[in-house]
């Protein structure tokens, strides 16, 4: 179950200033106060990801974020960065399975010039959009594909996992970057549908970090936002947990990579609860960073590989991904390389792992989060998710208290509940020239 942010005790070193508003359309305002520089952070997070697409019209979320910057009724076509970028602005956007997001950090002086943007694409996109501007960014995300899925080594491996690992028809059995077929299929009226569907204020959450008050935030946020009119509730996404994996699902494929490779992935709880924490923390253990026992053991010790990894992807509708990696060294079969790699994660389900590892997996979290939550950007991204995805902006300063209230006996049984060896998929990804039998 979710764990309650109020139940959780705020670390002092995390206990930013936290100030909520609603607009009348439902737009929710989050702003956090930091005048330690003359900037501020503008973060808009929408609750559309690739998981609310349907099928048929996979990549659309993504395809949106492309879309966003093609201009609307009072700016030009890729005027947006420019003219964010001529006030000294950093500006970007993602698209994940559960959300898209738009943000840029900027001098405080551009704050308008920020909302201005924002709110003007949100409430005229379509008035802009031609068959000349989506065939554009349809080039774009097509070139983004080959550059990061199709021409690198190990390029299609997500998309194989992803395929293991959930039923095809799941919100989650496709990859965000989704078909280029969809893509190809798309006319001007299905991204207007899309659009007018989910790019409405009632499913966005706008978060304003730094040199800048709360009343200052709100007033200009109402200001540019508060005339757009709600739009009707968006369907919701199935978000129901699939059970564990059964029957050893498998994949084997060949390519022109450096070396063979061997994946594991699992169904996990979704994010936001304490056994998906607990796994998290035990998959740290097991495969993140130079003490983990997968490095320990695979790399330094036995020299088997030249490269290993164990992660959580955590996702919010009902199931999350865990995955684990090994790449072979030089003269290393990659039958032996896969048992090596199971071994570890038996002798983890079966002794858990110890108090040392634990706080030592707590502190790698506490570092990493403390790093992130030190730059305005990264804030206001959290505020946006944790408002987005969890309902509670409160929960970016309990976090550090969430991890820490996870205990040996926690994490014990959710590795036992959920990472067994049974429960999982197999990719082996191997060296294009090899016989696929060779290992």
């Amino acid at each position: 179950m979710p764990v309650p942010a109020s139940s959780i005790t705020t670390s002092p070193i995390t206990a930013y200033p936290i100030h909520r508003h609603k607009l009348n359309n439902g737009l929710e305002v989050i702003a956090s106060p930091d005048h330690g520089a003359p900037s501020v952070a503008v973060n808009l997070w929408y609750n559309v990801g690739s998981r609310h697409e349907q099928p048929g019209r996979t990549g659309f979320a993504h395809l949106f974020e492309h879309v966003m910057f093609q201009g609307s009724a009072n700016v030009a076509s890729g005027q947006h960065i420019g003219l964010l970028q001529a006030a000294g602005a950093s500006v970007n956007a993602t698209t994940w399975f559960d959300r898209t997001n738009y943000f840029e950090t900027l001098p405080t002086g551009g704050l308008e010039l920020a909302l201005w943007l924002e709110a003007d694409r949100l409430g005229s996109l379509p008035e802009a959009l031609t068959i000349e501007n989506l065939d554009n960014q349809r080039e774009v995300v097509k070139e983004e594909k080959r550059q990061r899925y199709d021409n690198v080594p190990y390029g299609d491996a997500m998309r194989r996992l992803i395929e293991l690992t959930f039923p095809t028809d799941h919100p989650y059995g496709h990859t965000v970057i989704g078909s280029m077929a969809d893509l190809d299929a798309a006319t001007v009226d299905d991204v207007k549908a899309f659009f007018a569907t989910y790019y409405q204020p009632n499913n966005a959450v706008l978060s304003i970090v730094g040199d800048c008050s709360p009343e200052t935030a709100f007033a200009t946020a109402e200001r540019y936002f508060g005339a757009l009119p709600a739009g009707p509730e968006p369907p919701a996404a199935d978000a129901d947990p699939l059970p564990p994996l059964t029957g050893l699902p498998a994949d084997e494929t060949s390519a022109d990579v450096p070396a063979d490779a061997v994946y594991f992935t699992w169904r996990l709880p979704p994010t936001g609860t304490r056994e998906f924490d607990a796994i998290d923390l035990g998959l740290t253990v097991l495969g993140q960073g130079q003490t983990s026992r997968l490095y320990r053991r695979l790399v330094r010790n036995d020299e088997l590989a030249e490269s290993v990894s164990a992660a959580s992807m955590g996702l919010i509708g009902g199931t999350s991904f865990g995955l684990a990696y090994a790449r072979v060294r030089d003269g290393v079969g990659l039958e032996r390389l896969h048992d090596a790699v199971l071994t570890e994660v038996d002798r983890l389900v079966a002794e858990s792992v110890s108090e040392v590892e634990l706080r030592r997996a707590k502190a790698q979290f506490e570092r990493h989060w403390l790093h992130e939550l030190a730059r305005i950007d990264s804030r206001a991204d959290a505020l946006g998710e944790f408002t987005t995805l969890h309902k509670d902006p409160a929960r970016m300063n309990a976090r550090l208290g969430e991890i820490d209230a996870v205990t040996l006996d926690d994490v014990s049984t959710a590795l036992r509940d959920r990472l067994a060896t049974t429960y999982r998929s197999t990719l082996r990804y191997r060296r294009a020239g090899r016989d696929i039998g060779e290992g």
